[in-house]
């Protein structure tokens, strides 16, 4: 399985299949290739200005209502829903963020509940957490689904910072975690090296820091 990163909050995961998280920014070619696109929510840096593009999509129901309406094939679901698709199980799962859509005349339209996703491919379990604060039920990540991989957010303002990064992954307890929403502009900039550091000193997680086109393979 290959995991690359695009930028700030997207990343393609190659296995059997080509998942699409977050689709932002678009103009990297390669997430034209996707299989299945996962969207966590709403907002701007995470679907772009140009959603009717995506290819076959995984949101939650009111979201995925909107794409239907501008010709996206989508599966809808709900926190808590399971799906399967070509042997991937995708579970929706909580987040504790907001998501609309910003209309014409500057108003917000809601678009359902933000969520993060459970994904089970080729062997692996990989957490995708979507942007979310801190909270205590991603314990139950752990005890439900043995994540491997752990992708979160840890720029703070909009998403938890890397405290609450560093006590997400303890809970969550993936052998290795990728932070993400990051770093993409000054209001969300950490260190991410002393995130790093922390972690790796403290428990035997491996933090993978990854730049804008960085690939990870898995085993």
């Amino acid at each position: 399985m290959h995991i690359r990163y695009v930028g700030h909050s997207c990343f393609i995961i190659e296995g059997s299949k080509i998942l699409l998280f977050d689709p932002m920014p678009l103009d990297d070619p390669a997430t034209e290739a996707a299989d299945l696109t996962l969207i966590s929510h709403a907002h701007a840096d995470h679907i772009g200005d140009s959603p009717e593009r995506f290819s076959k999509t995984v949101a939650v129901h009111e979201l995925s209502g909107y794409l239907k309406s501008i010709g996206v094939e989508t599966i809808g679901m709900n926190i808590g829903g399971t799906v399967e698709s070509d042997g991937i199980t995708i579970r929706m799962v909580p987040a504790l963020h907001s998501s609309s859509i910003r209309q014409e005349d500057g108003t917000s339209l809601y678009m359902g509940q933000a969520c993060g996703f459970v994904v089970e491919m080729d062997g692996h379990v990989i957490y995708y957490a979507g942007d979310t604060g801190l909270f205590s039920d991603m314990k139950l990540l752990k005890k439900l689904y043995h994540p491997d991989i752990a992708i979160l957010p840890v720029g703070g303002r909009y998403t938890m910072g890397p405290e609450e990064g560093m006590i997400a992954a303890e809970w969550i307890g993936a052998k290795t975690v990728i932070p993400m929403h990051v770093n993409t502009y000054p209001e969300i900039e950490q260190d991410l090296p002393a995130f790093k550091r922390a972690i790796e000193l403290t428990t035997v997680m491996h933090v993978e820091i990854m730049k804008p086109g960085d690939s990870l393979e898995l085993p």
